[in-house]
């Protein structure tokens, strides 16, 4: 099947020129297969009777990026550009600005091929690469299962509002990618790259926090790491998933989402991968389905739409009412960022999982949402438990920085959620407890499970 139309879009009306190659911008999906842009890339290479150039642009000050971050990110390229090469694809890696590197490169480029980001700033770099480009600049959209602007012009409430808009289009969209060869091979091409078998003395060369240690122990990046654990989910796990998908003290969740985040998988493989697996019943798969699609296409519609997304000002306005209108309630116990970040607090569940952030770079989803809700009650106000959140996020999870993330804090404060009984601190925003914890799940052995972790150590 070709790639849908409506994944393609053409950023600029500039021509295709005569030029050395297509160029492909990869910066979302990072990853040798299930890509469309890469697979259009190539498409219009071989129109062209041109080979396909891949660059990676590693910024020194991405966002809020540290070690931890860019050393998974940093494993997965290395993997990415290995499989490149199997496929005739030559890939380099250049460190700076990436409308500098892109203007350079670009000169020497007959089209110019970018993936799809939904932040504000992946969004701002890629109208600036189309104004400044030479040439053509189309942008193919691939790590959601339904394109965004097909969904919804606009922000959707909650997850009732957006599922029958996706369903709606979702038979069209659930198709295998397609996978061309290159008619010419870049391999032999003269162009400079940073060498990723030397991973350390880039990380070692940035500026970036290296406070932060990596967790290759527990996540190495890689596409085909990604597809392993994957395909173990699928044999051991998915069939307890509707079951266990919030009982945090077993291991029966994906784990996909720093692959994701990174793009190191796509959705849409993940999503055929589970469609397809055997003996598993549809409540499990329906179930795993609603996270991977409708959940997650809901935070980059409401990443896409809303420009504040990472402000208190994100907030629906029922959301923000309450919480003003209890933001003087006393609070039992109240606690700073450092207090937090250490681990230190009365709540023996709540260490537990900041503790598995700190170690793994990831946290039990239904732990997640626990987690920031203690933080709305003990800070000084509902604006300072955001920001506390959000830098905590940012800070330790690999899939941090995301749209899944932004959604997810904004969750704790009443995004794509309803109004429940008024309370203390909360006012009408849904409140969680430890006693909530002991009937639903067995907390103790998730802390347990968080003991034997260990504690943070380089990597």
């Amino acid at each position: 099947m070709p790639i849908e139309s409506e994944r393609i879009t053409v950023l600029n009306r500039k021509p295709v020129q005569a030029g050395e190659w297509v160029l492909y911008w990869m910066q979302q999906s990072q990853r040798p297969h299930d890509n469309p842009a890469l697979e259009y890339a190539i498409l219009r290479a071989n129109q062209l009777d041109l080979p396909v150039l891949v660059l990676f642009v590693l910024m020194d000050d991405y966002p809020e990026a540290n070690r931890r971050h860019i050393r998974f990110m940093l494993e997965g390229l290395a993997e990415t550009r290995q499989k490149l090469a199997r496929r005739r694809i030559g890939m380099i890696v250049r460190q700076g600005d990436p409308l500098k590197v892109l203007v350079s490169l670009g000169r020497r480029a007959a089209l110019l091929v970018c993936d799809r980001g939904y932040l504000r700033h992946q969004q701002a770099w890629r109208r600036a690469v189309a104004r400044s480009a030479g040439c053509q600049t189309v942008m193919v959209e691939g790590d959601v299962v339904v394109p965004v602007g097909v969904v919804s012009p606009k922000a959707e409430y909650a997850a009732r509002t957006i599922r029958p808009k996706i369903n709606k289009h979702l038979h069209r969209y659930l198709s295998i990618c397609p996978r061309y060869r290159p008619v010419r091979s870049s391999l032999d091409l003269a162009v400079k790259s940073l060498k990723l078998d030397e991973s350390a003395a880039i990380l070692a060369g940035l500026t970036s926090d290296h406070s932060v240690t990596g967790v290759s122990r527990f996540f190495k990046g890689g596409p085909g790491v990604a597809k392993r654990r994957l395909r173990r989910f699928i044999q051991n796990r998915l069939h307890q998933y509707a079951a266990h998908s919030n009982q945090p003290q077993t291991d029966d969740v994906s784990q996909m989402s720093p692959y994701l985040h990174f793009g190191q998988i796509s959705p849409l493989f993940v999503a055929l991968e589970i469609e397809k697996a055997e003996g598993i019943a549809s409540t499990d798969k329906d179930a795993f389905l609603e996270e991977l699609i409708v959940r997650r296409e809901l935070s980059a519609n409401f990443v896409f739409y809303t420009p504040d997304y990472d402000r208190f000002s994100c907030l629906p306005g029922w959301a923000r009412k309450t919480l003003a209108e209890h933001s003087g309630d006393q609070r039992a116990y109240h606690y700073d960022r450092d207090t937090l970040e250490a681990a230190a607090t009365h709540d023996p569940y709540w260490n537990a999982a900041m503790n598995e952030m700190r170690v793994t770079g990831f946290m039990h989803n239904y732990m997640r949402m626990y987690w920031g809700k203690k933080i709305l009650e003990w800070s000084t106000s509902p604006q300072e438990a955001y920001e506390t959140i959000l830098a905590l996020n940012s800070r330790y999870f690999l899939d941090g920085r995301d749209p899944n993330s932004y959604a997810g804090v904004g969750w704790i404060f009443g995004l794509h959620d309803r109004a429940w009984f008024e309370r203390d601190i909360f006012g009408k925003v849904r409140y969680m407890s430890a006693a909530g914890l002991e009937r639903k799940c067995d907390i103790r052995a998730y802390v347990e499970k968080v003991e034997r972790l260990g504690h943070p150590m380089g990597a």
